[in-house]
């Protein structure tokens, strides 16, 4: 199936069934994580699942070897004949998808077993709960950064820009706005944000709220909607016992200025579309230019270890491989 416009179709999905859950997957160039994340949703044997895989375009073969992997008929994938962002490909699966609830996973995301039927059970015994978030941990099993956290105000990007957040890092109006630092709650509990990485949302919720906001190419967009949830008066659960782990950086390894040059857009649309209203234009000014300030110094970091990268790779070409016994001793 391919999608060739922005513009998505509104499907009526309201009488979808409660008891299965559909998950989104967005694929660009995941190689062999997106058949693994695959699995480990196949894998959840408790929850029944439909699986819609959303490709942005791949050239990888990544398609290709998810289909040689999964059995044929076991999961639905749409093929998009460009790659018009995540938001937009989320929202595409969404429109297709029947279940009562709806779950967003990365393609280099692993689901531990287990971590779905825990998600759904939540949002089931609260009918207040509009999505759930599951404990995100780093291939070394640490918990990631930003799989619990405050919806970044202009004012707390102004105060990490300038470290002030480390001189009150327990203060409610200086800290940082991820909680990874804080102690591990032992059960499900409120916070203002979860990671899109892999959100599990209910069906009427996203009947109420609406979908992502195709406007973000790349980030952000998963805390716009954490937002939106809150003010239709939904409430977001983290839940520590349901565990996923997550590579971050697979499917933008081969790009990633680019992809900087989204996040560091994103973010500003991001403030400027939810906080206008409450803060001063100059203030908002100021913080943009950081952001900008930023990126531009991400870009040239990034710029120079790339450079001296290739450089190393291509002067060890030019050496070639070295044989034993020459230019030592025995020469």
């Amino acid at each position: 199936m391919n999608t060739p416009s922005r513009i998505l179709p509104v499907k009526d999905t309201s009488g979808g069934s409660d008891d299965l859950v559909s998950v989104v997957i967005v694929n660009f160039n995941a190689g062999d994580y997106l058949a693994a994340a695959v699995d480990s949703v196949l894998g959840q044997a408790e929850v029944e699942t439909e699986v819609i895989v959303v490709d942005n375009a791949s050239s990888d073969g990544s398609l290709q070897s998810l289909r040689a992997r999964v059995p044929a008929g076991s999961i639905r994938i749409i093929e998009l004949d460009g790659n018009y962002g995540f938001a937009h490909a989320c929202n595409a699966g969404i429109t297709v998808s029947r279940g009562g609830a709806v779950l967003l996973l990365n393609p280099d995301c692993r689901m531990h077993d287990g971590s779905l039927a825990l998600l759904k059970w939540m949002i089931q015994e609260r009918p207040d709960v509009g999505m759930t978030g599951p404990l995100i941990v780093n291939p070394d099993g640490s918990e990631q950064r930003g799989c619990r956290r405050d919806i970044p105000n202009p004012w707390q990007i102004f105060c990490v820009a300038f470290g002030l957040h480390r001189l009150m890092p327990d203060h409610p109006r200086f800290r940082d706005f991820a909680y990874d630092a804080a102690v591990l709650p032992d059960r499900p509990s409120e916070v203002p944000a979860i990671s899109g990485a892999c959100m599990l949302v209910r069906r009427a919720a996203i009947d109420a709220v609406g979908y992502l906001d195709s406007g973000y190419f790349l980030h952000f967009e998963d805390l716009d909607w954490c937002l939106r949830f809150q003010s239709a008066g939904f409430k977001i659960l983290f839940v520590p016992s349901a565990v996923v782990e997550h590579t971050q950086g697979v499917c933008s390894r081969t790009r990633p200025i680019r992809v900087e040059a989204h996040k560091h857009r994103s973010l500003v649309r991001f403030l400027r579309k939810n906080f206008t209203a409450y803060y001063p234009s100059s203030f908002m000014a100021v913080v943009s230019t950081l952001v900008l300030a930023r990126f531009a110094s991400v870009s040239v970091r990034m710029f120079i270890r790339g450079h001296i990268a290739r450089r190393g790779a291509w002067e060890r070409l030019m050496r070639g491989p070295r044989t034993p016994g020459i230019g030592s001793q025995g020469e």
